[in-house]
């Protein structure tokens, strides 16, 4: 699961979506690959499985897409999400980086792309580096059969540890997993195993997910019931203080990240900037609308992009800063609140009681929610809002 699949599903689950018309003034890009070799069991983002002629007609629209609405700002983060964009074909490969050269890519910081991976080789990861992706990430999820095979994925640590030791080889300094905890059956100790071989791997990022079960996959249909909360709690403060203890930076909710690799990319969505999302059910967020693409592949392909859009007001605006500023470990700055809104924040919001509770905290000119109560953080920000 992406980063931004994360961000959308957050944004989507609290009911804030709301969607786009491509202006100016766009410092980064999502751009999506819905297209998956095989389908996991919990997955529930946008995606359908790899078929030839469907990818050729995609790639069409697609470059239609940039070309109507990219408005030639120069791009300092580019992230290619899915689906599973690794699952491409070479000849596709290189057609979807023909497309990027649309963009440019002159002041480009951080290019994150997304990888199953068994489908990561050699040739893959040279193409990659040569053709200037210089962050990796990786949906492992687990090392654990049962796991695995509850979510319908196949590969072994053995297999993660000659990609890594080949990608390191290559020249990838920066390389993120993803580690889904949180599975029915799943202890404790199973998941400290888990997290155990991912440090072995030496990754520069791990973002981590509880299994949330969903309407419309296999487990939603299945009537998977999800771990006890308490257990899921106990997983989660397992994970933050394993990690913390190995020099990690508990910069976001579910994201950890040595020093100098916190996705530059993905704080542009949790600092409530604005940025491009071009492909099929992307979102982007441009001179205060929010959009998002349609999901139906025959319409896009047709160039009927969007699905909806909405012009947020600066009450919208400042909702949405609350939701995913919070989400940082570091909080809300009060004078780029300021600076964004012309409004003290405490001014807006009712603060009184959650920093007499101590479940928020101020220090160095931040607002944040005490480490303490992260994991209860949407229980607080309902009572701020």
């Amino acid at each position: 699961m992406s980063n931004f699949a994360y961000f959308l599903f957050f944004m989507q689950r609290n009911g804030i979506i709301k969607m786009v018309k491509v202006v100016s003034g766009m410092e980064s890009v999502y751009i999506h690959i819905p297209f998956c070799k095989s389908i996991c069991s919990y997955c529930d983002f946008c995606k359908v499985l790899h078929h030839g002629p469907w990818v050729t007609q995609y790639l069409n629209a697609l470059l239609l897409e940039v070309n109507d609405r990219y408005n030639g700002e120069p791009i300092k983060t580019l992230y290619i999400g899915g689906g599973t964009p690794s699952s491409l074909q070479m000849k596709d490969l290189k057609y979807l980086f023909d497309i990027l050269k649309k963009l440019d890519l002159r002041e480009l910081e951080e290019f994150t792309f997304e990888c199953n991976l068994n489908d990561l080789d050699e040739r893959l990861l040279q193409f990659l580096f040569t053709n200037g992706v210089n962050r990796l990430s990786i949906g492992i999820e687990s090392f654990q059969e049962e796991k695995l095979a509850f979510m319908e994925r196949r590969h072994t640590f053995s297999d993660a540890l000659q990609v890594m030791d080949l990608a390191r080889k290559i020249g990838f300094t920066n390389i993120s997993l993803d580690l889904l905890y949180g599975i029915p059956g799943e202890t404790l100790k199973d998941l400290k195993k888990d997290l155990d071989l991912f440090l072995k791997l030496q990754p520069d990022h791990i973002s981590t997910y509880s299994l949330i079960v969903e309407d419309h996959t296999k487990v939603g249909n299945a009537g998977i019931i999800p771990i006890p909360e308490e257990l899921d709690a106990s997983m989660y403060e397992y994970i933050v203080s394993k990690l913390e203890s190995k020099g990690f930076i508990h910069y976001e909710v579910s994201n950890f990240a040595k020093e100098g690799k916190i996705s530059k990319h993905n704080m542009q969505y949790w600092n409530n900037e604005e940025y491009y999302g071009f492909g099929l059910s992307s979102h982007g967020y441009i001179q205060g609308i929010r959009y998002q693409n349609t999901k139906s592949l025959t319409s896009y392909i047709k160039g009927k992009w969007l699905l909806k859009e909405e012009v947020l007001s600066k009450e919208d605006k400042m909702y949405n800063e609350i939701m995913l500023g919070f989400r940082k470990l570091e909080g809300i700055c009060l004078k780029d609140f300021f600076d964004k809104y012309e409004v003290n924040l405490q001014e807006v919001y009712d603060l009184k009681g959650v920093l007499r509770q101590e479940e928020i905290l101020y220090a160095d000119g931040h607002l944040f929610i005490n480490p303490r109560y992260i994991y209860v953080m949407n229980e607080i920000l309902i009572k701020i809002l």
